[in-house]
């Protein structure tokens, strides 16, 4: 798991989502699998069903559009199989969290999904973890949100994003 999925499924985790990360998914009869899923979570109080591919690859855009279009496809068919017994809602939110995004404006919509940047992410996270550990410190568990938690302690800020992983209900 690279650092965005870390990241990623930590914060949904901290946010009160079932998750599942780096799962094979689409078993084929003579060996191998159609694919990986990055991270899928499932928040039961929002009903948000949510698969999340992280990437930091320096392709181009249309390589990408193609990738991720395959990526998602396979979370489409796979996805709700990771949370077997559980009522599902009809939608999955599908979203690419990119760390070199360049001119990510332009690429809102990619592969069928829809683009959040590492830095809105880290944005996102950063304005929804507390600012002080004494009374509500980021679990251990979490090492990264952890890290961004003493970050904020130290006095780092960051705007709040336009673009968000976890959406305002």
């Amino acid at each position: 798991m690279n650092h965005l999925e870390a990241l990623t499924a930590e914060w949904l985790n901290y946010k009160g989502y079932f998750i599942r990360t780096a799962v094979k998914v689409g078993k084929r009869a003579k060996g191998g699998w159609d694919g990986e899923l990055d991270v899928v979570g499932f928040n039961v109080l929002s009903q948000h069903f949510l698969h999340v591919e992280c990437s930091v690859d320096s392709k181009s855009w249309e390589f990408r559009e193609g990738h991720f279009k395959r990526k998602f496809r396979a979370g489409y068919l796979h996805a709700r199989a990771l949370f077997e017994g559980m009522p599902l809602p009809a939608e999955l939110d599908q979203v690419v969290v990119h760390g070199y995004a360049s001119s990510p404006d332009k690429h809102r919509d990619i592969g069928g999904g829809r683009l959040v940047t590492s830095q809105e992410l880290t944005a996102e996270i950063m304005a929804g973890i507390p600012n002080t550990t004494w009374k509500n410190a980021v679990p251990e568990t979490h090492a990264l949100l952890r890290t961004l938690q003493f970050a904020k302690m130290a006095g780092a800020t960051v705007a709040a994003p336009l673009h968000r992983l976890i959406p305002h209900k």
